[in-house]
């Protein structure tokens, strides 16, 4: 678990003015400005966040500094973080996807299946694409409490018991 969480990404420029096409990935979307300033991965900016307004897949939104599209252009891509400490803390059964992420899964017996890749939702619930040792491909393991009894940010793992047929057989 690292000190910052990525709550955010620049999509672009949203007009001539210099705002900005904003991503959000907090829990209620428009309140991503109450996290900042937020920072660039590396550290090296800083931008206060003003919500202007909801558009389609996103936010349109004004970033401290930035005043004309050239320059909201120039930071498509950029992901923006939050120190963790600034975020609200979770109930027990709730997780932060940057604290999921790396963590080693292993079924209910104990064997080790791989390690989280990434965390997908796309409207039905979230899945955990893990990747194993000897895997062709990643598999896609829906994060629900059946297939995933437990979570131990502790001890760095994660109990999977995944339906029948999802993980490929090892290799020999």
């Amino acid at each position: 678990m690292g000190d910052k969480v990525c709550v955010g990404a620049i999509a672009g420029a949203y007009g001539v003015r210099g705002e900005v096409r904003l991503k959000s990935f907090t829990a209620d979307p428009e309140a991503i400005g109450d996290y900042g300033p937020l920072t660039t991965e590396d550290g090296a900016h800083s931008y206060s966040i003003k919500v202007t307004g909801q558009i389609k897949n996103g936010l349109a939104a004004r970033l401290g500094g930035i005043s004309n599209k050239e320059q909201a252009d120039k930071l498509r891509g950029t992901k923006l973080f939050a120190p963790r400490d600034r975020l609200p803390a979770l109930p027990d059964d709730e997780f932060y996807h940057a604290d999921l992420i790396g963590l080693d899964v292993f079924d209910t017996g104990g064997t080790l299946l791989g390690k989280v890749r990434a965390i997908h939702d796309h409207g039905a619930g979230d899945l955990l694409e893990i990747f194993g040792k000897g895997w062709k491909d990643t598999v896609l393991l829906p994060f629900t409490r059946e297939a995933v009894p437990t979570v131990d940010l502790t001890a760095g793992r994660i109990i999977a018991d995944p339906p029948d047929g999802l993980i490929p057989e090892p290799k020999q």
